[in-house]
């Protein structure tokens, strides 16, 4: 822990514009104080209003920062190899919200995955789900929100297409039973390209700009 936190004070003190902090003040014993602008994520407010951070603290929310974006990888890891079992425990147990674009909303994580083994786990189904740019925001110590981008690709051999889209995700995650989960995850389709593949294996574009009203 005290080599932890040594390297932290060192990685600040040589990045304190890329994380957040502005119109620092001063720092002793192990407790950062700032003023002016500050993230909500950050801290609380000391008698002469400004906020006090420790090292702790601060450590804390890098861990679950790490813990948060691991959490949205295993899950779209499990999506491409078809893993129906690692998908669910990424999903909230109770009350998790899916809403994709292109498909029904659900309310459960069950049912969600029924229809994902169904569908997305079918013979001839190859799919990709590049996530990137993630953007992580804490609103207390056990909620936080992401904006992630994914380029996602589809190979189905059954209707012989090939389907490339952008797409945006927000979530919300939460810290329960010692452990972060996806509560609440949406997304909209930004762009699509689809290709059919002709007899002759030539792809032909059959869409290209906005998606389909629907998808699978």
């Amino acid at each position: 822990m005290v080599l932890a936190l040594t390297l932290l004070s060192n990685y600040e003190s040589r990045n304190q514009a890329q994380i957040g902090l502005r119109n620092c003040v001063g720092r002793s014993d192990g407790v950062l104080r700032l003023g002016g602008f500050l993230d909500v994520q950050y801290g609380t407010v000391g008698a002469m209003g400004e906020a006090v951070v420790t090292l702790e603290q601060r450590l804390q929310r890098l861990e679950d920062d790490r813990a948060i974006r691991d959490l949205k990888a295993r899950y779209l890891r499990a999506c491409d190899t078809k893993d129906p079992e690692a998908v669910r425990d990424c999903l909230l147990p109770v009350g998790a919200v899916i809403a994709y674009d292109g498909f029904p909303a659900f309310a459960d994580r069950e049912d969600f995955v029924a229809v994902y083994a169904q569908l997305g786990c079918a013979p001839g189904i190859f799919d990709v789900h590049h996530g990137a740019n993630g953007v992580i925001r804490f609103v207390n110590e056990d909620r936080a929100t992401g904006q992630w981008s994914l380029l996602f690709h589809n190979i189905n051999l059954t209707s012989r297409t090939l389907t490339q889209m952008g797409v945006e995700y927000d979530d919300l995650y939460v810290r329960q039973d010692g452990r972060w989960w996806i509560a609440e995850t949406r997304s909209r389709r930004l762009s699509c390209l689809i290709h059919s593949i002709d007899a002759a294996g030539q792809p032909v574009v059959t869409v290209m700009g906005d998606a389909p009203e629907t998808f699978g």
